[in-house]
């Protein structure tokens, strides 16, 4: 008998793994009911602080992770195709540990084996991503000292927020492709899917926000999920799995920084919750991390949300985190030097694949022959700032000339000079 054909046979195993993780959310699981949230800030105005209670669903996942050692076993890892099965199965046993462990210190060890530590090394450096998050912190308290006035005020309702938003998702993908709503109950303040973006409901957004919300959650998340339904074979490309988390995080964040919606304040709250689950890992516990937060000048409301996303699955008496924050800032600086690579190496091409579905850095190049015969479909929608492909350039080739620049070298004197 004939041995099946590798792209075939690896399609079989896409579908199979599709299959075997279906209905499993790594964040749906452990998330907290808003009632633990309105509970802890009343008891906070009051002076009688006591740790939250959560109780975590006892999940048996066994099932599910021997069909995935199956799936993995009978991929080949000498082929691209079956190497990314592997990868991808491999990531969502570890997902499955997680969960079965939610509750217990075990989290942190399955967590950082998906989304790495604050302590972890940043792409091309000796800096650990503790190093990044203490430096935009510096320079976001130098920025808010030096008296310029925020500009960004939180004025926009979340229903009016909705409905700007809606018009624009329409015009940009088509009447109804992606519904935006508003949502009592989440704690995020947006979250988005393939055909929905929910909006925290009662909350105020600032024209920042409202850009971000473009850039990150329907111009990255929203439109890769809607690539990846579009792919003829590789359907696995429609869902993140957990070891895409870094690649896609940060690539939404890197899409604020090239289309101008970020600001300094939002890369101080991502740094800080670098902090933060640095602080619970090594003891600190979730009213310890609150007051932190608190103390760097976040609200009651984003300080429990902030201290709630480093506590989720893991005990609120520290000593333990989840470390799905940490890849922010190490996702955003792998995607920039990325880029950057791409520019310099005149294969700017793969960036434009990296919107097919819900890719790692690492698809992007291994599987660049199966973009090239058609197993993998380019793209059908990509974000403004990447169709416009003179000006991402531009930006890029100013970034990897003035990388060269060292500002510690450099005295006022020599700037008034050089005018």
């Amino acid at each position: 008998m004939p041995a099946p054909d590798p792209i075939t046979h690896h399609t079989d195993l896409d579908r199979r793994l599709v299959e075997a993780t279906r209905g499993i959310g790594v964040l749906g699981t452990i998330s907290w009911p808003t009632s633990v949230e309105f509970d802890f800030i009343a008891a906070w105005r009051v002076g009688r602080l006591k740790l939250p209670q959560v109780d975590y669903p006892r999940t048996d996942l066994s099932a599910m992770r021997a069909a995935l050692d199956d799936i993995a076993r009978a991929a080949d890892p000498a082929h691209p195709l079956g190497d990314y099965i592997r990868r991808t199965a491999e990531s969502w046993r570890i997902a499955a540990e997680l969960l079965e462990a939610a509750g217990t210190p075990a989290v942190t060890a399955h967590s950082a084996r998906l989304y790495g530590r604050p302590g972890d090394r940043v792409p091309g450096g000796s800096l650990t991503n503790l190093d990044a998050a203490r430096h935009f912190i510096a320079i976001a308290d130098e920025f808010h000292n030096g008296g310029l006035r925020d500009e960004a005020a939180a004025e926009i309702t979340a229903d009016t927020l909705r409905d700007d938003l809606q018009v624009e998702l329409d015009a940009f993908f088509g009447a109804g492709v992606i519904k935006v709503e508003t949502d009592a109950d989440l704690i995020a303040k947006a979250a988005a899917g393939a055909t929905r973006i929910r909006l925290r409901s009662a909350t105020y957004f600032s024209d920042y926000d409202r850009h971000q919300l473009l850039a990150h959650e329907a111009f990255v998340h929203s439109l890769t999920a809607l690539n990846g339904r579009a792919q003829p074979q590789l359907k696995s490309l429609a869902r993140a799995s957990p070891r895409t988390t870094a690649t896609q995080e940060g690539l939404a964040v890197f899409a604020e920084l090239m289309s101008g919606s970020i600001d300094i304040s939002r890369m101080k709250r991502i740094s800080l919750r670098i902090l933060a689950i640095d602080m619970a890992i090594n003891g600190a516990d979730f009213i310890e991390v609150f007051r932190f937060f608190i103390a760097a000048g976040q609200s009651e409301t984003d300080s429990f949300a902030s201290a709630q996303r480093v506590f989720r699955g893991a005990p609120v008496t520290g000593g333990a985190a989840f470390t799905k924050d940490a890849v922010y800032l190490h996702g955003l600086l792998s995607v920039h030097t990325f880029f950057r690579w791409a520019l310099k190496n005149q294969r700017l091409g793969l960036c434009r694949n990296l919107f097919a579905g819900k890719l790692a850095l690492h698809d992007v190049l291994a599987l660049e022959p199966y973009f090239d015969d058609g197993t993998i479909a380019p793209p059908r929608w990509l974000p403004p700032w990447v169709r416009h492909a003179r000006g991402l350039a531009g930006s890029l080739a100013f970034s990897l000339f003035a990388n060269h620049i060292r500002l510690e070298r450099v005295e006022a004197e020599d700037l008034v000079l050089g005018l």
